[in-house]
């Protein structure tokens, strides 16, 4: 009896926080069947973006995205293998024979590095500089910020992490509001108080950018694998507009079939400085002074049968901005002619800087 009601007690728990529910209108609802795909539980965890992967996707599908050179549905490819389909990704760990629910497993920096790559090569760059983020130094891992709805979701479905609350992981949360011990934000440091809130955090602090370059997408299609189809490369920061303030950006190429894509976002690179940028890294700077005078930055290079990216802050005017994108051969990378530009789109809501913002940049500081 005693046992009995202990089990009533935790399903009405459950049931109770929304984390599961029975669903009447599913087939088998209440028991499982052998063989059927349709789940006797169901949660508010299916509307999260780690569950759908529909950041990737909607950029991906939506008008002037990369599928418009592609022309292959989202559907079709493999990207959405990546995603969390069952709380067993994260939470399942075998103790001997067994398998048991563990929350220490899913908080593992270990558990999130496999899907989320591009971080790992972020600390690994870093780490061989020896100017690791700030928080990673102090022994954080990725659930000190990311937990609760940034990781489950909260049930409402959204089409990308940049969407308002999709990601709820803030600087203001810890530096400015003290939810957990951290240092406290000086607003009148001389920075601080001449950008006022026209800048955000990661523009000043993030180092610079992961960049997955020059996706190759056919032999990515051919070979079903990432691994050498982009070259890794962290040497600038690109500067966007996202939510009304000015932030550190990143961009994502593309090469199918010889024709061109770049894609600019606002990107959060975990690559934390404590000390923010000096003044004359982002006002009239090589690549500010290049843009004034009507030259075009090369963001990335090729020289001697090489990636050479750019070093520092370039702020993002696409037509100011020049990319050399690459073709995979057996000898090696090749650069693509440049009889035919790029298509461009601005993903994850950023927008490019104005003609005014180039030009406050480029008054001394």
């Amino acid at each position: 009896m005693k046992s009995k009601a202990i089990g009533v007690a935790v399903l009405s728990t459950a049931l109770v926080a929304g984390l599961v529910y029975f669903s009447p209108s599913l087939p088998g609802a209440g028991r499982a069947e052998a063989g059927s795909s349709s789940p006797c539980l169901t949660s508010f965890f299916e509307t999260s973006l780690h569950f759908t992967g529909e950041g990737m996707r909607y950029w991906y599908e939506e008008e002037g995205g990369f599928m418009e050179i592609t022309k292959i549905p989202y559907d079709q490819l493999d990207c959405k293998k990546c995603h969390v389909k069952s709380c067993d990704q994260c939470h399942a760990k075998k103790v001997r024979e067994k398998l048991r629910f563990s929350e220490d497993k899913a908080k593992s920096i270990n558990t999130c590095l496999p899907c989320h790559t591009r971080e790992g090569l972020t600390f690994r760059f870093d780490g061989k500089k020896e100017r690791l983020d700030v928080h990673m130094a102090a022994g954080m891992v990725c659930s000190d910020c990311h937990y609760r709805t940034d990781v489950h979701g909260d049930g409402r479905p959204r089409v990308s992490m940049r969407h308002p609350k999709a990601v709820r992981a803030t600087c203001q949360e810890c530096h400015v509001e003290q939810e957990r011990e951290s240092p406290l934000f000086d607003p009148d440091t001389v920075s601080h108080s001449a950008h006022g809130d026209r800048l955000d955090c990661a523009a000043c602090h993030v180092q610079n950018t992961m960049a997955c370059y020059n996706c190759h997408f056919d032999t990515f299609l051919k070979t079903g694998e990432r691994k050498n189809t982009f070259i890794p490369m962290k040497e600038w920061t690109l500067l966007v507009n996202y939510d009304g303030r000015v932030t550190s950006g990143s961009a994502m190429s593309l090469v199918y079939k010889d024709r061109k894509f770049v894609a600019y976002v606002p990107y959060f690179t975990h690559s934390v400085s404590a000390e923010g940028r000096t003044c004359d890294e982002c006002h009239g700077n090589e690549a500010v002074r290049r843009m004034v005078r009507g030259e075009k930055v090369p963001v990335v290079d090729f020289k001697d049968g090489e990636a050479v990216p750019w070093q520092g802050v370039v702020p993002v005017l696409p037509d100011k901005l020049d990319w050399a994108f690459l073709e995979k051969t057996a000898d090696g990378w090749k650069k693509i002619g440049d009889s035919q530009g790029a298509s461009v789109q601005f993903a994850a809501f950023g927008l490019p800087l104005t003609p005014e913002q180039l030009e406050m940049l480029a008054r001394e500081p």
